[in-house]
């Protein structure tokens, strides 16, 4: 039998518990680490796990970021130089993709704290990680804040994209399996996947 909880329940659960529990609600989550560089040059790399796509013409993906109480160095770097990199986790990399939660002070990069290496391709003034498999450079185009709770919804528009070609498809597919890109669950889960199907376009 399944439990019920109300929204008056949940507003009485402890912090930690109900944080956990709600950031668990969305089901598996794509993990990717944002590279970002401010004025002075100094790299920042940050784990999201709020990427989403919006559209592919123009190719348009989205990030939220959490509210602006405290310092979002990510934030203010996208900010400042209009571009960001989104960099897939894989397999053999999370626990260090992990370690860039770590609130480290704005001039130690976490591409150091985590063991991490960051590389630019001349195009764009921010960094990719050079470990990952699939990497994304975006220039802002818009931002929305979410007046419920301030979090800012970030707008890009992809400038270039690096991958293995051995995990794209004829069809313009990628096999996330084959790159052993990882998902998230809650807040620190991190998963493999395993694809049941590929299905044909849906008619009628």
């Amino acid at each position: 039998m399944l439990k019920r909880i109300s929204g008056e329940d949940i507003d009485q659960l402890e912090k930690r518990f109900r944080t956990n529990l709600i950031n668990s609600l969305s089901g598996f989550k794509s993990a990717n680490l944002i590279g970002t560089i401010d004025k002075e040059g100094n790299t920042n790399l940050a784990v999201f796990s709020s990427v989403i796509h919006f559209g592919a013409n123009p190719p348009l993906l989205g990030m939220l970021s959490r509210p602006n109480s405290v310092d979002r160095h990510t934030y203010e770097n996208i900010k400042a130089t209009g571009y960001y990199t989104i960099n897939h986790i894989h397999k053999d990399f999370y626990s260090k993709a992990h370690q860039t939660a770590a609130r480290y002070p704005r001039e130690v990069s976490e591409f150091d704290g985590a063991g991490l290496t960051p590389e630019f391709s001349g195009n764009i003034a921010a960094p990719y990680v050079a470990e990952s498999a699939i990497k994304m450079g975006l220039s802002l185009v818009e931002e929305h804040k979410i007046a419920a709770n301030d979090t800012i919804l970030l707008v890009g528009q992809l400038k270039e994209l690096f991958l293995n070609e051995e995990i794209l498809g004829s069809d313009g597919f990628l096999d996330l399996e084959k790159a052993e890109s990882v998902c998230i669950s809650g807040l620190d889960s991190y998963h493999q996947t395993e694809r049941l199907n590929r299905l044909p376009y849906a008619k009628p």
